[in-house]
């Protein structure tokens, strides 16, 4: 039984070990799209920079000629669309890490709970060990009350010797 006990401690250090090694994948994993968020956001803004720099140049080119209106309007919708990409992208990364951290906290918290039954499983031992000490001197103790009823009793009937010694069941027995 012991060597259950100790082969499923053993088992729980190394799943314990394993989830360990999973919250670092996770946290490395994490980090990567942490850094892929702050880059889109970045980008982002370099984006927006560029938005502002453009709208500005186009208004000095709408001033300049009719013609290159056109041309104007269709660099604008392409930096729009690029802002847009940029912002979709960006939130795109920003769940797949939330996504991330939600994963990494649901393993970290499995983890604190293992450590935690880990912990308790020793605490559990030590009490299970102590109960059985109290079983074992209640029986005693229930053990000592019936002795006491029987010498009520006769002799033969109560267990005890002719010369009014109490045996029990394995005095006669070596050991």
């Amino acid at each position: 039984m012991a060597n259950c006990s100790v082969s499923q401690l053993q088992q729980k250090i190394e799943m314990i070990g394993k989830l360990r090694e999973k919250v670092d994948v996770i946290k490395a994993e994490s980090l990567k799209w942490k850094e892929g968020m702050d880059r889109f956001a970045t980008e982002k803004e370099a984006a927006r920079a560029q938005l502002s720099s453009a709208e500005n140049h186009l208004q000095s080119i709408k001033e300049k000629s009719s013609v290159q209106v056109r041309r104007i309007e269709k660099l604008e919708a392409r930096l729009a669309y690029e802002l847009a990409k940029a912002e979709s992208d960006t939130e795109k990364a920003k769940a797949d890490a939330d996504a991330f951290v939600a994963v990494y906290r649901a393993d970290a918290k499995a983890a604190q709970t293992l450590e935690e039954i880990h912990a308790r499983g020793f605490n559990l031992t030590e009490e299970i060990k102590g109960d059985k000490e109290l079983e074992a001197n209640a029986a005693a103790l229930v053990s000592n009350d019936d002795d006491e009823d029987d010498e009520s009793k006769s002799g033969s009937e109560s267990g005890e010797e002719p010369d009014g010694e109490e045996t029990t069941p394995g005095d006669n027995q070596d050991t």
